[in-house]
């Protein structure tokens, strides 16, 4: 069966949930969008890696990435092979330098590690038909916040924006030093704000 390579798009945060995101791969040759409910801690490995951030210590991907490396296992690729009751389902292709194993993998684990390892993401058509959606720049947001919202639980009500005050420079400023300190929760958080700015700013 034929694999449609696909790309990280980036991360889509939900405009009335806290915490809630989705994964964004786009198809490498074509128009259709994959969006995947994915947990914070995941959407801050993904995004971590995606803005080329460094924390002074390995995160759990990153551990893996770096204990793979050492017993010269590598990723050849990821796959995203099967979708059921709206979970996809991902493999690892790995080769010791002796054979190749696959393993099963949560997607967005398998995403954070393709990425670390820079091999390539694959699904089926058939997956790419059922999931894919197409999007224009301005209707995407919007219509991401939807799926969000219609596969997370709603949470109560949402705590006053302690970072509202700040500006752009202080927000940046304040986002090292957290990533300096690994308090990665509230780099999340800061990080959330400085793209909600950037956003905003291009309306």
């Amino acid at each position: 069966m034929a694999k449609i390579r696909l790309n990280v798009l980036g991360i889509s945060y939900s405009q009335t949930q806290s915490g809630a995101y989705a994964l964004v791969l786009t198809e490498e040759e074509g128009d259709r969008r994959i969006p995947i409910i994915i947990g914070g801690f995941e959407a801050q490995a993904i995004a971590i890696q995606l803005e080329g951030l460094q924390p002074p210590r390995p995160l759990t991907h990153d551990l893996f990435h770096n204990f793979a490396k050492a017993f010269n296992i590598k990723l050849l690729e990821v796959t995203i092979h099967k979708l059921e009751e709206g979970v996809f389902y991902s493999k690892l292709l790995c080769d010791n330098g002796g054979k190749q194993l696959v393993i099963d993998a949560r997607t967005s684990d398998a995403i954070a590690l393709a990425l670390r390892f820079k091999c390539p993401i694959y699904t089926t058509e058939e997956i790419m038909a059922k999931a894919g959606i197409i999007l224009d720049l301005e209707e995407a947001e919007e219509e991401l916040d939807s799926i969000i919202d219609e596969n997370v639980e709603h949470p109560g009500p949402a705590e006053a924006n302690p970072y509202k005050e700040m500006t752009l420079r202080e927000l940046k400023e304040l986002l090292s030093q957290s990533i300096r300190t690994e308090n990665y929760e509230k780099a999340s958080q800061i990080r959330d704000e400085i793209k909600r700015r950037e956003q905003q700013s291009k309306k």
